[in-house]
């Protein structure tokens, strides 16, 4: 095990090069939380750039922080000559190969946490018996939740999202001034096509997008769950796809399959807990949430073009803005045969329009009617980084 672990971390015995693109919002936010208890999970579509920033953080730990390098280990749990040996085995033995005592404060980064199969019991021993940090990742929101009640108190999750129209710029080594304003639109029609996938956006190639999607239908959802038919899962994803920013029917989608109501509703959850889906509440009372159809959209601009075509401008800046004002749980208006986008859980009403795209007749009635702390009509990438401003 040990000649694993100083794979895993070449800082233990060489200065470490700072080659990642930097991500100063994740890391920010991570940063806040170094000196409390709480062990950190970082959660999110398969890479869309957790190991990455994980690996920012320990950059930032030792080259601002100066946190002696010896006493950060970071492992990916899904390492096969790993698999015999349990967390608390990993950490007693980096713990030995550094001689740090019981009661020396460690930083602990646990790529891919749920392939231990009791991750939630090991965790809660660290947290109780060492004295650590813990920073665990993971790309299953169900796996995440199985037993996270073991760790009330103890935990807090954040999920990582694609790039940001800013992140998409740093990535692709473009820089803006001023003077340039009018080369924006043009820079953003290219992120909605392509997207925010990290490594899609280095390097621009649709056979990595489309092999990440089918990773995650045949190893994480269809062989996880001993689906028979794969190819229905894909069917039904595109199905998905194509509806992105629609209220989705199950009823329909199933007919549309051969499937039964129970079945469609069962993928529908497995794609939601794969993070290849976001579904949308209809606001209002909680039976009106309930039995009403879901919005749903796509977790990537990038990944919706992929299977539908970069067209519609409108629905995918939607999917954009959504996802933006994702942490604000946004649920959709329905009301009079009238839609109107969103309203977060502050309050704010929030309907996107694309550039020119007018508001019909019903929707500036309905929205005049709405009650809300705020109302606003988005309709660049600029309008949104100014409402998110404002709500920080």
């Amino acid at each position: 095990m040990e000649t694993t672990l100083y794979r895993y971390n070449p800082w233990w015995e060489r200065t470490l090069e700072n080659t990642l693109i930097p991500r100063p919002q994740e890391l920010d936010r991570l940063v806040k939380h170094l000196e409390n208890d709480q062990i950190i999970f970082l959660t999110g579509l398969r890479r869309v750039g957790k190991t990455s920033i994980m690996k920012l953080l320990i950059e930032k730990l030792i080259s601002i922080q100066r946190v002696d390098s010896s006493r950060i280990l970071y492992i990916s749990l899904d390492d096969y000559s790993l698999l015999k040996n349990s967390i608390l085995d990993i950490v007693e033995e980096f713990r030995k190969i550094h001689d740090i005592s019981f009661t020396e404060k460690v930083f602990l980064f646990l790529d891919e946490i749920t392939y231990k199969n009791d991750f939630e019991i090991q965790l809660k021993n660290l947290y109780d018996l060492h004295n650590c940090k813990v920073f665990a990742s993971s790309s299953s929101s169900s796996l995440m939740r199985r037993e996270k009640w073991l760790l009330t108190g103890r935990n807090l999750t954040f999920e990582v999202l694609p790039l940001d129209f800013d992140e998409f710029l740093t990535f692709r080594n473009i820089s803006l001034s001023k003077a340039d304003t009018h080369l924006f639109d043009k820079y953003f029609d290219q992120y909605l096509e392509s997207g925010g996938i990290p490594e899609y956006v280095l390097h621009s190639d649709p056979a990595y997008l489309n092999e990440l999607v089918n990773d995650i239908i045949l190893k994480d959802i269809s062989a996880v769950n001993n689906i028979r038919h794969p190819k229905v899962l894909q069917d039904f994803f595109m199905l998905m796809m194509e509806r992105a920013g629609k209220q989705m029917s199950i009823n329909k989608v199933a007919a549309i399959l051969g499937i039964s109501v129970d079945t469609a509703a069962r993928y529908f959850e497995l794609f939601v807990k794969a993070y290849l889906i976001y579904p949308v509440t209809r606001y209002g009372k909680t039976n009106e949430r309930l039995l009403a159809p879901k919005k749903i959209y796509a977790p990537d601009t990038g990944i919706k073009t992929l299977f539908t075509g970069f067209r519609d401008k409108g629905s995918l800046f939607e999917n954009y803005v959504f996802l933006r004002l994702k942490q604000y749980s946004p649920e959709y208006i329905y009301k009079d045969q009238t839609e109107i986008d969103f309203i977060l859980s502050n309050r704010f009403i929030i309907e996107a329009k694309y550039h020119t795209e007018a508001l019909s007749e019903k929707q500036e009635k309905l929205l005049a009617s709405m009650e809300a702390t705020k109302k606003a009509i988005v309709r660049n990438f600029s309008d949104v980084k100014k409402l998110k401003k404002g709500m920080a």
